[in-house]
């Protein structure tokens, strides 16, 4: 269990990281990616990019 959170903070890093790269490319900002503030903060849930990198992932790992 432990690995599979150290896995997903690691993803989290990354796609952190590669946000706005990934921004150009379109995603962040598909329908279903949601973008709101609260008390001045910027919250973003990129729900939709999450499952459209999820299955480019899957596509990968099937093709390796």
């Amino acid at each position: 269990m432990i690995r599979w959170l150290i896995v997903i903070f690691i993803a989290l890093l990354i796609f952190g990281g590669f946000s706005k790269w990934l921004e150009k490319m379109g995603l962040g900002r598909l329908p279903g990616d949601f973008r709101f503030r609260i008390f001045g903060r910027r919250i973003e849930l990129p729900f939709t990019s999450a499952v459209v990198l999820s299955l480019i992932a899957m596509g990968v790992s099937k093709l390796l």
